[in-house]
């Protein structure tokens, strides 16, 4: 189910896996195949991911490596999505979904090996479960924003859109830079003419977000003008959760979500924000918005 040692560098590459990850993943290859029980724990992985590949709705839970804790154990979720590579990539091909989309949706896989080495220093795979969107063709990078078709949230009920339709999630990956209003207008702009012309029998008429950059303290921070207030105000903001997410901007704006906030850096306006606010005995929270997809505006223009 996987290639051979030779061919596996260059997969690993396309998905962006870190460079100093690609050895370390070339040579734990042959413990994979020659171990019929991880062969057979393979197997079983990639049969469940790729389940009713595309299909909404269906509940996915990949198990954990029961093996001692070391590179293999941290990196083995790396074989299951590249087993799976060739199903993804042909149920985007029957979608018709371009070359290039998929080569940036799928490298979330090595964005996702960099925040784990970011925070720990060594190879693995931070979230698992967050790359089963990708791997099933739900979730797709369109420009600065990612995109994963769904269905509205329960925390939207009742604020607008239909709580038993269709809804694009949007999401915010790390490490591409600024949020500017142009790149996002730039990303809906492309994700309307995608879910369009490569979902024709689904319509999405209004994106929803659930993140602690739409919690409205932060405006009390952040000038009108910045890029994170801005974003905000694209939302209609119906509401945030009653639990305490502190670690979710720090984990975020820092990288790490267990840094002490004493001595949490202010070099930016958002590094201030988080870490003065939390300083004065305050909490962030995760926000919920939405906002119609079909004949939207640019927050520059309202």
């Amino acid at each position: 189910m996987l290639p051979d040692a030779d061919d596996l560098p260059e997969i690993l590459l396309d998905l962006a896996v870190p460079h100093e990850d690609i050895g370390v993943l070339v040579r734990m290859r042959r413990r994979v195949t020659d171990d019929p029980e991880l062969r057979r724990f393979l197997e079983a992985s990639v049969e469940e991911l790729v389940r009713d590949l595309g299909t909404l709705g269906t509940r996915v839970e990949l198990p954990e490596l029961d093996w001692p804790a070391g590179p293999l154990q941290r990196c083995f979720p790396v074989y299951v999505f590249v087993a799976a590579l060739p199903h993804t990539r042909a149920y985007h091909r029957a979608r018709g979904v371009p070359a290039e989309v998929t080569r940036r949706t799928l490298a979330d896989l090595g964005r996702n090996m960099a925040v784990h080495r970011r925070r720990y220093g060594r190879a693995g795979v931070q979230v698992q479960r967050w790359l089963i969107h990708h791997f099933r063709g739900e979730l797709y990078q369109l420009g600065r924003l990612q995109f994963e078709r769904s269905r509205t949230g329960r925390a939207l009920a009742g604020a607008g859109p239909d709580p038993d339709g269709l809804c694009l999630n949007l999401h915010i990956p790390d490490f591409c830079g600024p949020l500017t209003p142009a790149a996002c207008d730039r990303s809906l702009a492309l994700a309307r003419e995608f879910f369009a012309r490569h979902f024709p029998e689904e319509r999405y008429p209004a994106a929803q977000c659930h993140s602690w950059l739409l919690d409205p303290q932060l405006k009390r921070y952040l000038p009108a003008d910045s890029n994170i207030v801005r974003f905000q105000e694209r939302f209609r903001i119906v509401g945030s959760d009653a639990e305490e997410a502190d670690t979710e901007p720090v984990r975020f704006v820092f990288g790490d979500p267990d840094l002490p906030v004493e001595g949490l850096p202010r070099r930016t306006a958002v590094e201030r924000a988080v870490g003065d606010h939390l300083r004065a005995g305050g909490h962030w929270y995760i926000g919920h918005g939405w906002f119609p997809l079909e004949g939207s505006t640019s927050a520059g223009q309202r």
